[in-house]
């Protein structure tokens, strides 16, 4: 069953690229979501007067990979603490979020998002909002790391390891918690 969920996790090269070793995630696309302004450009977004942030879209096989596990992976590879930045990028673009398509993913995301909070003993920064809109951003950004393997990113090459190793053993089509 084909699911999405879309990430803002700071600069949206490193988030795409982790989110692609993660077994179950058929597809990403990087874009802008949750701005003020129709049809953003990169040049635009980068002013941080758009409101947008850098996000990943993931599309996901519910029978393979679970909610519960993407969000908790998404944990592992953002700064929860840290407002507007991620790495030595700063700005609104690069705040962190979850945005979400599907009402009834809300219960999900708002359960891992506490039992993480519970567990770091602070309060996160993370929003957790309804997707508002998302426009793909320009072509040399899709894949950008698999196109450019040295290219910049704030996240270290042992997490993409990590991405590539987890394993989602979850029972599937059940909510653990209930």
């Amino acid at each position: 069953m084909e699911r999405e969920i879309y990430f803002a996790g700071g600069c949206f090269w490193g988030t795409e690229h982790f989110f692609k070793q993660i077994e179950g995630v058929r597809q990403t696309e990087v874009g802008f979501a949750n701005g003020d302004t129709p049809s953003p450009t990169y040049k635009d977004v980068y002013t941080d007067q758009t409101g947008y942030a850098e996000t990943v879209r993931v599309v996901y096989d519910g029978d393979v990979v679970d909610l519960e596990f993407l969000i908790d992976m998404f944990f592992h590879a953002i700064d929860p603490l840290s407002l507007n930045r991620q790495g030595e990028d700063e700005g609104t673009r690069y705040r962190t979020g979850i945005y979400y398509t599907s009402p009834e993913d809300l219960e999900t995301i708002q359960h891992v998002y506490k039992a993480k909070e519970l567990e770091a003993g602070q309060t996160f920064v993370v929003e957790v909002e309804p997707l508002k809109n998302f426009f793909r951003a320009e072509d040399y950004h899709q894949d950008y790391l698999d196109k450019n393997p040295d290219g910049y990113c704030h996240l270290p090459l042992s997490l993409f390891e990590f991405a590539r190793k987890a394993k989602c053993n979850k029972p599937q089509n059940q909510t653990p918690w209930k």
